[in-house]
């Protein structure tokens, strides 16, 4: 490395920066990565077998509980008592944890019964609670 001029009488470092090994180090680089690129994505082709088989999607069971007007309950268009609530929600999670609860209110009926049946759900393990309506 020369650190003197090209001038012969001044002792003075010279302070041009030297880019010709630098290009030449980029240009090394760039060559090496178009070569393995290509290599990169090459795959090998393998002829894997096909099977038919259906996905089993096991879809978890689904009350429907319905309150009237008049504020009398239904448990899959059966009628059912307020106080029967919570055995039965227990015992439909414990058969099922992952059970849905869909719930049909008539537009009359008392918010008082709604949040019993809600509570008595929410209390006994129930986690997913859906209102079911109908459209306009």
């Amino acid at each position: 490395m020369a650190f003197g001029s090209f001038d012969k009488g001044s002792n003075a470092p010279m302070a041009e920066i030297n880019t010709t090994p630098l290009v030449d180090v980029m240009l090394v680089l760039l060559v090496v990565f178009i070569i393995t690129a290509p290599l990169l994505t090459h795959a090998v082709k393998v002829d894997l077998p096909k099977a038919a088989a259906s996905a089993h999607e096991e879809k978890p069971e689904a009350i429907r509980l319905a309150i009237n007007a008049q504020g009398e309950l239904f448990w899959n268009d059966q009628p059912v008592a307020q106080d029967d609530l919570p055995a039965r929600f227990a015992a439909a999670t414990q058969a099922n944890p992952l059970v849905e609860l869909h719930l049909r209110a008539d537009r009359e009926a008392r918010y008082d019964a709604v949040a019993r049946a809600m509570a008595a759900a929410q209390g006994n393990g129930v986690a997913k609670i859906g209102f079911v309506t109908e459209a306009k």
